[in-house]
Parts: C-alpha cells; sequence; structure tokens
C-alpha cells in the first residue's frame, strides 16, 4: 500500500489533537547537519559508509516531505534485508518503508517466501523497536500488576479508563496474574479529553486504587506533579498503536488487543 498524504495527515490529525507537535507547521525546522560526502544516496554500489548513506537519505526525505507540505521529523533509517529497502522511524508516527534513493515511501506488510512458514519482515522491524522503548520505561513509571507465585510471563498493556475493552480486561487480573504473568500498564489516553482522568490516575499515591476508581466513573482530584502520560501517548504511536487495550511481550511483539486469560497465557507460551 502507498504511504499517501491522505493517509499521512491522519496520523498528522491524530497526533495534532493530542496537542503534539510532530505534525504542527512550524517556521523552525531543524536542519540537517551538512554531510562531507558528494555521492547521492542511492540504491547502487557506493564509497560512502552505511552510517552517511543513512544520513543522507534522511536529509533526502525530509527535503521530499517539506516539498509536499508535511512536517514530520525522520528520527532513524535502518537497512532492512531486502535490498535498496530502509525503515524508516519519524517522531509521533508508526515507522513506514522508502527506497534507498529516498523517492519512495511505502506502508504495509513485507515477507519474506522460501521457506516452509512465511516471514514478516515488517513484524520483526516493529517488534525491535517497540522493545527498545520497552527497555528505556522505569517500573516506577508504570502500573505493575506483579505475577502470583513464579513469574513466567510479562507483557506492555496500553490502557485507557474510559476504554471498555480494557475494563473487560482489567476484569480478569487476578486470573491473568494466577496464570504467572505479569502486567505493567501503559497509559494511552484514546483523546484529549480524557487525559486529565489518566494523569489523575498517574499522580495519585495509589495508581492501582485510582485506575480502579477511574474504570468505576469516579472523578478523580485534578493531576498536580510532573507525570509521564503524554511521553507514553508518544511513544504509543512511534510504535504503531491505535486503540486499546493493546498488549506486547517484553521482545516488542505485538500480542493482541482484548483477548481471555487463556487466550494470552497460550499466545505467550508459543
Amino acid at each position: 500500500m502507498l504511504f499517501t498524504r491522505s493517509t499521512f495527515f491522519i496520523a498528522c490529525t491524530l497526533a495534532a489533537g493530542m496537542g503534539l507537535s510532530a505534525c504542527s507547521k512550524s517556521n523552525n525546522e531543524e536542519k540537517q547537519a551538512p554531510l562531507t560526502a558528494s555521492t547521492p544516496a542511492t540504491g547502487e554500489a557506493s564509497t560512502l559508509t552505511e552510517r552517511n548513506a543513512q544520513q543522507r537519505l534522511i536529509s533526502t526525505l525530509q527535503d521530499g516531505l517539506k516539498k509536499a507540505n508535511i512536517n514530520a521529523k525522520i528520527t532513524d533509517a535502518q537497512p532492512t534485508e531486502v535490498p535498496n529497502l530502509y525503515w524508516i522511524s519519524f517522531e509521533g508516527m508508526p515507522s513506514v518503508y522508502a527506497t534507498a534513493d529516498g523517492k519512495y515511501i511505502l506502508q504495509g506488510e513485507i515477507v519474506r517466501l522460501g521457506g516452509k512458514e512465511l516471514h514478516n519482515v515488517s513484524q520483526n522491524l516493529q517488534a525491535a523497536n517497540a522493545k527498545k522503548l520497552f527497555d528505556q520505561l522505569k517500573t516506577e513509571d508504570l502500573i505493575v500488576y506483579p505475577a502470583k507465585g513464579k513469574t513466567k510471563h510479562v507483557v506492555y498493556v496500553f490502557t485507557d479508563a474510559s476504554c471498555p475493552y480494557c475494563h473487560k480486561l482489567h476484569e480478569h487480573m487476578d486470573e491473568i496474574s494466577s496464570k504467572g504473568i505479569e502486567v505493567r500498564y501503559i497509559a494511552w489516553p484514546r483523546g484529549e479529553q480524557f487525559i486529565p482522568a489518566m494523569e489523575s490516575v498517574w499522580c495519585s499515591k495509589d495508581r492501582q486504587l485510582a485506575f480502579n476508581q477511574a474504570i468505576s466513573g469516579a472523578q478523580l482530584p485534578p493531576a498536580a506533579c510532573k507525570n509521564p502520560v503524554r511521553d507514553m501517548y508518544q511513544m504509543g504511536l512511534n510504535i504503531g498503536v491505535n486503540g486499546t487495550p493493546a498488549i506486547y511481550s517484553t521482545d516488542g511483539v505485538y500480542l493482541g488487543g482484548y483477548m481471555e486469560p487463556n487466550e494470552l497465557a497460550e499466545r505467550l507460551n508459543k
């Protein structure tokens, strides 16, 4: 599927609706550092180092997006196993693919053939990106529900106190914990109007109690602390979260949305 401008603006509108700046117009765009090499970035053999090739590709893509009046900041460009194809990471948006010459951007799944089973190249790249972000999280910034007995698995769950399916998942927390699964909640309010409630939860001394109160419809005191809710929302956008609950393994693999405890355990035990 081509990554069309309309698709880009859907992502931009979503980010802008949360008060984020990833897609806002700015006259102070960060300029790319000049490269010492003069050879243009192409998919052909080149004397450029891989790093210089990546930097030149980022510069080419940024220029192309700017000409199309799309204000999106690229944070990284990684070569993939597919010749002349790079994995492009954005600030506040899901990653996409780009050709090595910077002329084309593509969105979708890439699958490798040749073995007894299909190999999802895209899934591995997405998981690696998510794992890197999960590894940077501090448990004291999350709501953690420890496993009962021996911890067999740990999952990260993007959640919102206003989400009905998050409520259903939360109702099964005791059963999930009894299966040796530790659950770590990450705040992901689904709209600007839901941010205050999630910030109030994260500013509470007892976040578990506050989350229980929030999902039951109780009005919590206004947030009065520095909290990571908006940063968590941004992180979710970066790895492609578009709804809640969104459940991930510690390896960054997306397991799915709402699921019964037995189904979750089966997914993790595969």
